[in-house]
């Protein structure tokens, strides 16, 4: 897996926040809900961001 290519970082995130948000919707329910969700949407933010530091180290 090579880390230096922006498809695959960004890729990683992708699939763990719907990872995330599918368990959210089809699992959870109210507050709980919401807040999974808003973890979703910062992990397929961040950790793109995250892994090209690593790359880069």
């Amino acid at each position: 897996m090579d880390l230096q290519n922006p498809i695959v970082r960004w890729g990683i995130g992708l699939w763990g926040g719907l990872t995330i948000a599918a368990v959210a919707l089809l699992f959870l329910d109210g507050t709980v809900q919401l807040i999974a969700l808003g973890i979703a949407v910062v992990d397929i933010a961040v950790t793109p961001l995250i892994l090209k530091v690593a790359a880069e180290n």
